[in-house]
C-alpha cells in the first residue's frame, strides 16, 4: 500500500511507533525513525535489521528546530523526498494539580506539540515542492474526554487536535493531508504493567470487550497514509474500541 513512499516516524523505538515503523515497512515504505536515545534507536534499528528490514534511525532533539531541520535535510539528499510524517512521540502526566509545576506543564507541551510543530515546519516546504504529501498526529481519547489527572496530557492533545484540523485546511490546497489518530487503551509497556485488578474494570468500560493493541493504531495509521484515504483530511480518528470515558 505504500511502495515508493518514505515515511518519517517520531517515537518509531516502541509501543505504537515501533509497530508503525514494521507495518509501515511491510507495506514497502522506506522508513527513518526517530527517538529520544541512541541506545533505544540503536536497539530498535537492530531488531528490524534482524528480521529483515533496512531502517535509519536518528536521536534529535525535537525542540530545537534547527537540528531537526538539519536531519530533515540529510533525508531529503538522500531520499529526494518525504511523503509521510508521523508525529507519534510523546509523554504523558498523572500528577493532581497541586502537585504540578509550570516546568512539568511545559515539559508535556514541548514534547507533545512544540515538537510536532517543529517536525511540521521542517518537512512542509518539500511537501509542497512535491504538490503532495500526509501528516498524521497521535492524539488520544482524553483530549475528547478528559482524565482524572494529570492535566498537561489531555491539554496536549486537545491542541495535538487544534493543529491537526487548522493545518488540514491551510496545506490542503497543496494537496496535503492531515489527520491524527486518537487511541484508547493500548496494550502497551505501561498499560501491561498494570495489575489485573486495574486493567479488568478498564476492559469492563469497554463495548468491544478488550483493550486495543499497538498493531490497530498502526493499521489506523497505515490506512490514513494511503491512497484509500485520499480524499480525508482533518478528521481526528478515534480509535478505543467505542470506549466513553
Amino acid at each position: 500500500m505504500l511502495e515508493g513512499k518514505v515515511a518519517l516516524i517520531t517515537g518509531g523505538t516502541r509501543g505504537i511507533g515501533y509497530e508503525t515503523v514494521k507495518v509501515f515497512l511491510e507495506n514497502k515504505a522506506k522508513v527513518i525513525l526517530f527517538g529520544s536515545k541512541k541506545e533505544t534507536v540503536d536497539e530498535a534499528v537492530s531488531k528490524l535489521k534482524e528480521i529483515g528490514y533496512n531502517v535509519q534511525g536518528y536521536y534529535p532533539n525535537l525542540n530545537n528546530y534547527t537540528e531537526i531541520e538539519n536531519i530533515v535535510k540529510e533525508i531529503i539528499n538522500e531520499y529526494g523526498h518525504i511523503d509521510i510524517l508521523i508525529n507519534n512521540a510523546g509523554i504523558s502526566s498523572d500528577k493532581k494539580i497541586e502537585e504540578l509545576t509550570s516546568e512539568d506543564f511545559a515539559k508535556v507541551m514541548n514534547i507533545n506539540v512544540n515538537a510536532i510543530f517543529n517536525m511540521i515546519k521542517a518537512v512542509v516546504p518539500y511537501m509542497k515542492e512535491n504538490k503532495s504529501g500526509v501528516i498524521l498526529n497521535t492524539s488520544s481519547m482524553v483530549s475528547i474526554y478528559g482524565q482524572p489527572s494529570g492535566v498537561p496530557y489531555p491539554a496536549s492533545k486537545s491542541a495535538v487536535n487544534g493543529l491537526t484540523l487548522s493545518l488540514a485546511r491551510e496545506l490542503a490546497p497543496s494537496n496535503i493531508r492531515v489527520n491524527a489518530v486518537a487511541p484508547g487503551i493500548i496494550n502497551t509497556d505501561m498499560v501491561s504493567s498494570l495489575p489485573k485488578e486495574v486493567i479488568d474494570p478498564l476492559i469492563k468500560t469497554i463495548p468491544l470487550g478488550r483493550i486495543g493493541m499497538p498493531l490497530d493504531i498502526a493499521n489506523a495509521f497505515l490506512f490514513l497514509a494511503s491512497p484509500l484515504a485520499s480524499y480525508i483530511t482533518g478528521v481526528v480518528l478515534k480509535v478505543d474500541g467505542c470506549a466513553r470515558s
